[in-house]
Order: structure tokens, then C-alpha cells, then sequence
């Protein structure tokens, strides 16, 4: 099915029911990032979560499949892309329950970004690094109304080294992620964050 969603004016968050995953498309199936997304998105799905990807290959195949494995909702926010390239487009593989179609990069991304509640980041590429830096911008800016941001891995801890010794990143800026190294930890994590949600 396809349809067609209206983009709300505030990035703001009440409650998480919509989780999105983003990643790397162009890595395999079999890759341990794409079993990590797998598993938790099932065990998400399971939990009654809607699985939001951008309907690509890889790390976005690998969420919807996870979901789908135990019948949960999913949905993939898709462009058909003209003149790039460098674009996974759309997987036959990434078949979701709705798919929106978009008409060009930066709307599908924001897309993304205003229709889930929160947002699951992995190993992936530019693409990758795109929207989580988005994400993470957005979660600051609407600080206290924010969807919060998960980075799922042990190198997250590196990268986000990195940035404090070179970028300007204040207090509020770290409490809008929490890092995790393993399927159990983002689950506790997706229950804090819903906690600290239902408290605002």
C-alpha cells in the first residue's frame, strides 16, 4: 500500500511508538550489523514498536524483516532517485506493510525524521552520517520535547570522543543519545527514554 503523509510543523514527541532505524545499505544480510537490526527489531516489534526505515537495502532491509519475521508494522519511506548515482534506491527485498513515496532525497530524509518518535543509529555511510547528525541536531534544538537518539555500538564511544575534543558540544547535546553496545542495553534504553517521555 501506498500512501501519502502530512509533515507536522514541530519535531516534538509525546510518546514512542514509531522507531526508525538508519544504516548502512550496502552491506549484506549476513553482516553482524544487519543480525543486530534484525534481532532488535523484531524484539521491538514484538513490544508492539512500528519499524520505520528508508526502504533501502542493508541495515533498512534488515529492520523491516525483523519486524515482519514476528508480523509486526512496518513502514519504509521511499525516493525513486533520478540522475544519483550513488543512491541505493528502493530494495525489492525491503517489503513493508506502507510505503511512502517521496520526491527527492531531503524529503524522504525528513520524512523520516518528523514521522518517527525515535531514531536507531548504526554503522552506515555518508548517508548514515547525514541523518544522525540531524537527528542529534534536532533532539538539541527541541530540547525537553525532543525524540531521542539511540547509537548502537561499541564505536560510537570513539566517534563521539572525537567530536568533544574538536566540536563545541554542550551538556544538553549529550543527554538526548545514550550509547549501547548490545541488544539487551538498547532495550533498557528504548524503556528509559519512554519513561522520560511520559514524565515531560
Amino acid at each position: 500500500m501506498i500512501t501519502h503523509i502530512k509533515i507536522p510543523e514541530k519535531l516534538q514527541v509525546k510518546e514512542i511508538k514509531k522507531i526508525a532505524f538508519f544504516g548502512g545499505a550496502d552491506i549484506d544480510q549476513d553482516h553482524p550489523v544487519c543480525r543486530a537490526v534484525y534481532d532488535a527489531a523484531r524484539d521491538l516489534a514484538q513490544q508492539g514498536k512500528i519499524i520505520v526505515n528508508g526502504g533501502g537495502p542493508g541495515v533498512m532491509q534488515a529492520a523491516t524483516a525483523g519486524a515482519e519475521s514476528v508480523e509486526g508494522d512496518t513502514v519504509v519511506i521511499t525516493l525513486k532517485p533520478k540522475d544519483m548515482s550513488e543512491f541505493e534506491g528502493r530494495a525489492n527485498g525491503n517489503v513493508a506493510d506502507v510505503e511512502v513515496e517521496t520526491a527527492n532525497y531531503i524529503e524522504r530524509m525528513f520524512s523520516l525524521i518528523y514521522y518517527a518518535d525515535m531514531f536507531i543509529c548504526v554503522q552506515g555511510g555518508t548517508g548514515t552520517l547525514s541523518e544522525w547528525s540531524t537527528v542529534w541536531l534536532m533532539a538539541h534544538l527541541y530540547h525537553g520535547k525532543h525524540k531521542p537518539v539511540i547509537l548502537y555500538g561499541e564505536f560510537w564511544h570513539e566517534v563521539i570522543d572525537v567530536i568533544d575534543k574538536n566540536f563545541f558540544i554542550g551538556k544538553k547535546e549529550h543527554e538526548v543519545f545514550k550509547i549501547v553496545t548490545s541488544k539487551q542495553e538498547l532495550l533498557q534504553a528504548v524503556k528509559e527514554f519512554e519513561k522520560e517521555v511520559r514524565g515531560r
